[in-house]
């Protein structure tokens, strides 16, 4: 898949420059380092601070005056409810902080650009007419991709495009729109707690084929997504989570995936499946079709049948989203959904466990031998995860075996010959229905894959903030394998990972 456009970045950073005070101003002149200012930081009575990517620089020795935040404060626009200003027509964005009189005590002022081009790695989802849901972390990207989801659409694809811009971020400050969104049309919200009511207004009074919103953050806001959506209308927006996983567990937001609800099964309906009376599953039809999960800001994981992805997580099947690469040189690789997802670092494949990606892995009953545990205890694992297997008697039958610690030292010689034959051998450490579980789960790839690939997710994003911040992130407890995969994770990036606390809760510790 190649990509034609370049990126083309615009960031009117004269115009914020001009509303710092000269002496601030001319620091940052002379550090010239525009294109990677994030955030310009005033607090009164200490230093102020230019902000780049994992580093902070003082840019003067004098502490920030009541007079440079009035200064700064008289050139930029009206403070709304949400402590938000702007700069007329840039998509600069000033956020203050008051004392407890109401008093300016702190300017946030951070950088907003325009980057044209970003959207042609999901053009061809854009165009299918599908409502869109971005998820991913603050400051990733997400609002400049919308902003330029809705130019395309207008501009390119002639259709009618209503942005709902409760803070401004998306089209700017003022009553003209910045030209990011082309001819789309934009309805300013007057207060953060209207932004459902003018969602449905944008619906009812202006006849939008798509709407275009940031930020779903509450329950009303949900509940009018799923008002607009049902009335045929493209519905393009992000939400707070990084990943599916994450909005599934919202109570608040999980309406936007179909929410879920409690379902209390007949016995004979429960026996049928190997699981309780009581099981979780999905509430209605989800609000967006698409989710787009960006891991970066030049890749992203996408789950194309969000109804189809919601029902296997909920089964317990692990979300196989496709990835998409922008390469330094344009081209956009695509890697199909698979094992090929959860590599944020290429971890490495476990020896014993045979090719989980094997064609008709899953199709056929697979056959175990047991050495050295309880047949009951499996047939009962098998049952809970209602896998198809088949329990056989000679290791020779098998594509799998399970054994226990002690025996494997018995014998290593008889498992080495099991694994020069290609038959996957899983050593757990006692003869237990827990360790028993967790090697079929294992053989067959199910929950233990998700809980893999959320540990790197939780590892990336943390690499992330480390990187920003310089602050030290310690991870959650994990199993030494998976903090084996997480150090390799961090070695990538070039970061300080060490292992602390005792089992069960030994975890990592990242900094720099």
């Amino acid at each position: 898949m190649s990509e034609t456009s370049e990126l083309k970045i615009t960031d009117d950073l004269d115009l914020l420059y001009q509303a710092l005070p000269p002496r601030i101003e001319e620091r940052l002149r002379d550090i010239n380092r525009r294109d990677e200012l994030l955030e310009v930081v005033l607090d009164l009575g200490r230093e102020p601070e230019a902000r780049f990517p994992g580093e902070a620089v003082t840019l003067s020795s004098d502490p920030v005056t009541r007079d440079d935040l009035d200064y700064c404060i008289s050139r930029v626009g009206d403070f709304t409810l949400d402590n938000r200003a702007g700069i007329e027509r840039t998509l600069h964005r000033i956020s203050a902080i008051r004392n407890r009189q109401g008093a300016v005590v702190g300017l946030t002022c951070r950088i907003g650009r325009c980057v044209y081009g970003t959207v042609n790695i999901i053009r061809d989802i854009v165009e299918s007419g599908k409502s869109i849901l971005l998820l991913g972390r603050p400051g990733i990207g997400k609002t400049t991709k919308l902003r330029e989801i809705a130019r395309v659409l207008a501009d390119e694809l002639n259709k009618r495009v209503v942005i709902v811009d409760t803070s401004n971020e998306i089209a700017g400050d003022g009553d003209i729109p910045h030209p990011g969104i082309g001819r789309a049309r934009r309805m300013q919200v007057p207060r953060p707690d209207l932004q459902h009511a003018v969602m449905i207004e944008a619906v009812e009074n202006h006849m939008p084929e798509v709407i275009v919103i940031d930020e779903i953050g509450t329950e009303a806001e949900a509940l009018a997504a799923r008002t607009i959506a049902e009335r045929g209308v493209q519905l393009i927006g992000t939400a707070h989570g990084n990943t599916l996983d994450n909005l599934l567990m919202n109570p608040t937001l999980s309406d936007l995936i179909g929410g879920i609800h409690a379902v209390t099964l007949s016995d004979e309906e429960a026996k049928r499946r190997g699981t309780q009376k009581t099981v979780l599953e999905r509430k209605a039809p989800p609000t967006f079709d698409i989710v787009v999960e960006i891991m970066e800001i030049n890749r992203l994981a996408i789950h194309h049948d969000v109804a189809e992805v919601v029902d296997q997580m909920l089964r317990g099947i692990t979300a196989r989203p496709e990835i998409r690469v922008r390469k330094p040189d344009g081209e956009v690789e695509i890697i199909e959904g698979g094992r090929e997802a959860l590599s944020l670092a290429a971890p490495l494949r476990r020896f014993e466990v045979a090719e989980a990606s094997a064609p008709g892995y899953h199709s056929r009953t697979l056959r175990i031998f047991p050495f050295g545990i309880s047949r009951n205890k499996l047939e009962r694992a098998l049952a809970d995860l209602q896998v198809r297997a088949e329990i056989v008697k000679q290791p020779e039958q098998a594509d799998a075996i399970i054994t226990v610690k002690s025996a494997y030292r018995r014998g290593p010689d008889r498992f080495h010959a099991a694994l020069a034959d290609n038959i996957a051998v899983h050593v757990v450490r006692s003869n237990t229905h827990h360790q028993i579980l967790g090697a079929v789960r294992e053989i067959f790839r199910l929950t233990s894959l998700g809980e893999e690939d959320r540990a790197l997710r939780e590892a990336y994003d943390a690499i992330q903030r480390v990187l920003e911040t310089s602050e030290p992130v310690e991870l959650s407890p994990q199993s030494s394998y998976v903090r084996r995969l997480q150090h390799q994770l961090a070695n990538q990036y070039e970061l300080r990972s060490e292992s602390v606390g005792v089992e069960p809760n030994r975890r990592i510790r990242l900094s720099k």
